[in-house]
């Protein structure tokens, strides 16, 4: 076979021309070979004494390009004809898929309440019901409205001949518009009063309200703006926290490690964690750190009486290899995590100690993690926290987590390095930091009044001076929720409690002794622009006003509200993230479809709704990282002792087994009672299809970009709608 692109090589004598070796593989062709033209076709003769021998050879080369270019153009659309004929198979699974779901019968608004991990009472649960019914009528309200709207416009263009193109914004007057219709009939006057009630009445609110969330989409993308160069500016100039302490080896005369080892306090909170168990206390047990200096805390507040057996049991094999770790259980599950860490805070050993440092229950620090992080408060006496970055296990499993990998990417590079370097302030993620324990009692402790006790214990330590620091550089891995329905829930969670707390810390913050600018920073840039600003507008504008322009065209949308700006946006979300850049798109559009679980947390946050005391916990699926395992092959002698417990863990698994086997003979009358489905978003599939309408609209009005970007927005919705992204359940 001759080289490819041999078209300065030296055996030009060897061929000339370009061969093409086509072979037929049933049902469609493929190219075998194809060879670059010698230079001889590319001879192209300038001068004016050009011979006759040399006219016929460049025509006899043209000759045989344009037959080489059929051949090419043949091949590429043989090649096309193969890619689209995968096309209808690809189709017929999304609608098989679409099927299952639809015939499953599953909705949103079917057993909200059996979940795992929630707390609402009765009346809250109605409450929550009736404010969910009511947001999905006002969505649906919209959906008809558009459809009707649609008819009606494809009605006028029946009866009266009209261009599609012509279907934009009537800019003529109403006498010119009558002399433009030509006919005073029923159907005339109706449409005629309907142009003139939407000219007068609807269009100027509307643009009003496009305008508003314009303005809010600038602000908050001039502060994305900000954030990404101070995030280059971190780089470019090598700003990093440096401790202020360096661990060296043992020392000769006391035998004791070098450096700063001051007491610290290690907390696991966990509620029915199964699946991550073993492997977090595994991973708090392994930090390097002197076993007298160091206490651990597994602090469960699990229901599930196995659960809690098999955690027990994994902490008495810890102990039994000569850990520091103590097993703490709560009867009842009062104030959800923040409860159970004031309750774990009030004991009387605590006192000893003047570090904690905390993880969830699906984190697993690498062995040096506190030396990495509490050397930052030796000789700084005014820091209270410093937090490390997260890292995911599961982060390529799925398109949704790659998503969440590419959103939370840009929440700790960008967003927490930036504020922690420039503001010493940002809110702490709940896990995977160390606090020094007098702050948090400066502060005044845990409090159960909100479910973001993480950012509510850090703003109110921020208030009483408390500085803060973000380690870029440091990580913690964990697991990103692989189906939608648990990352719904997580993300109701994060967008409700912020305004919860808002609410509750405003007068605190307005009479703090803080500067004027920190308070700035904490009401509009920290509550109002990133938790309350970006919810707003991004279902507003993009679910509700751009929809609306379509069937109201006197409100406009300009282009670059549309695409060019939300494209910059997304480009520099993705920038922590490089080797996502080929999902910006649907990151993009999955961002805008998670807008309206945003709005909707939001907005019972704010109002204090029955879904804001919602706190469910996030499934897990137990992954492991392959450090975790070559860790594993590293550390024989630890895990040969382990391997001691397979009967105990045996036993447990066959006591599981037990129980499950009497919870499906006691649920015989109900037998798929307790079985895990995907369900369908009603909201989403409302969405959906006034998207879908909107862009059928668009495309009568002839408006490209309005159109595409309508068409794929209303594609994601559906996509979610039908839980078709995440993990697939039965």
């Amino acid at each position: 076979m001759a080289p490819l692109f041999n078209m300065f090589g030296k055996n030009k004598e060897s061929h000339r021309g370009t061969p093409v070796v086509v072979k037929m593989e049933n049902p469609n062709w493929s190219m075998v070979e194809l060879e670059a033209p010698s230079e001889e076709d590319f001879i192209v003769t300038t001068t004016a004494t050009t011979t006759s021998h040399n006219t016929s050879s460049r025509d006899k080369a043209r000759g045989k390009n344009a037959k080489q270019l059929t051949w090419v153009l043949l091949l590429k659309a043989h090649r096309a004809a193969g890619c689209l004929a995968s096309l209808p198979p690809a189709l017929l699974s999304l609608a098989s898929a679409v099927k299952r779901r639809v015939v499953s019968g599953r909705t949103d608004a079917e057993n909200d309440s059996d979940v795992n991990g929630v707390g609402v009472g009765v009346g809250r649960e109605k409450e929550n019901h009736r404010v969910k019914a009511r947001f999905y009528s006002c969505i649906k309200l919209f959906l008809y409205l558009s459809v009707i709207l649609l008819c009606f416009e494809v009605a006028a263009h029946y009866f009266k001949g009209w261009n599609f193109v012509h279907f934009g914004a009537p800019h003529l007057h109403l006498e010119q518009f009558w002399s433009h219709f030509g006919v005073k009939g029923l159907f005339g006057w109706v449409y005629s009063r309907s142009v003139l009630i939407r000219v007068e009445y609807l269009a100027p609110p509307l643009q009003f309200l496009a305008n508003v969330c314009i303005v809010l989409f600038l602000i908050q993308s001039l502060d994305r703006l900000v954030l990404c160069l101070g995030c280059f500016w971190i780089r470019y100039k090598k700003i990093k926290n440096v401790a202020a302490e360096d661990y060296g080896d043992l020392d000769l005369e006391s035998g004791e490690k070098k450096g700063f080892f001051p007491m610290v306090l290690v907390q696991i909170p966990m509620c029915n964690e199964r699946e991550v168990y073993q492997q977090s206390i595994g991973a708090v047990c392994n930090l390097d750190w002197p076993k007298s200096k160091l206490l651990i805390q597994v602090l469960d507040d699990s229901d599930d009486p196995i659960t809690q057996s098999l955690i027990s049991d994994e902490v008495k094999k810890w102990q039994q290899e000569g850990a520091n770790i103590v097993y703490r259980h709560r009867v009842i599950r009062e104030g959800y995590k923040a409860g159970n860490l004031k309750s774990a805070m009030s004991c009387s050993y605590v006192k000893d100690y003047e570090f904690v440092a905390i993880f969830d229950a699906d984190f697993q620090p690498t062995a040096d993690f506190l030396k990495r992080t509490v050397p930052h408060f030796k000789d700084n006496d005014e820091l209270g926290l410093v937090q490390t970055r997260w890292s995911f296990v599961n982060k390529d499993e799925n398109l949704l987590t790659r998503l969440q990998n590419i959103n939370l990417a840009f929440h700790f590079e960008v967003e927490q390095q930036v504020n922690g370097i420039f503001l010493n302030f940002f809110g702490f993620n709940g896990t995977a930091g160390v606090w020094r324990i007098k702050a948090l009692e400066d502060a005044g402790g845990w409090l159960e009044r909100t479910t973001v006790e993480d950012m509510d214990i850090a703003v109110r330590a921020h208030l009483h001076g408390w500085k803060f620091i973000f380690l870029n550089d440091v990580e913690c891995q964990c697991e990103l929720p692989e189906s939608y329905e648990a990352y719904r829930k997580q993300q109701h969670r994060w967008h409700s409690g912020p305004m919860q707390l808002f609410r509750l810390c405003l007068p605190a913050i307005i009479r703090s002794k803080i500067s004027l600018s920190k308070k700035f920073n904490i009401i509009f840039l920290f509550f109002l622009l990133r938790k309350l600003i970006l919810p707003f507008y991004s279902f507003t504008l993009f679910c509700i006003i751009l929809p609306m322009t379509m069937f109201v065209p006197e409100a406009e949308l300009p282009a670059w509200v549309v695409c060019y700006i939300p494209a910059t946006m997304s480009f520099l979300n993705i920038l922590p993230a490089p080797k996502s850049f080929p999902f910006i798109v649907p990151y993009l559009l999955f961002e805008n479809t998670m807008s309206v679980t945003k709005f909707n947390a939001m907005i019972s946050g704010l109002f204090q709704l029955g879904s804001a005391y919602e706190w469910v916990v996030t499934k897990k699926s137990g992954r492991s990282s392959e450090g975790d395992l070559v860790s594993m092959v590293e550390k024989p002698p630890k895990h040969h002792q382990r391997v001691a417990s397979a009967p105990v863990l045996a036993e447990n698994n066959e006591e599981i087994q037990r129980q499950e086997k009497k919870k499906i003979a006691s649920s015989s009358s109900s037998p798929k009672k307790n079985k895990k489905h995907n369900r369908i978003y009603m909201k989403e599939l409302a969405l959906a299809f006034l998207l879908l309408t909107a862009s059928a609209r668009s495309l009568l009005s002839a408006q490209g970009i309005h159109f595409y970007f309508l068409l794929f927005q209303g594609i994601s919705f559906l996509l979610v709608g039908l839980d078709l992204i995440g993990e697939q359940v039965d």
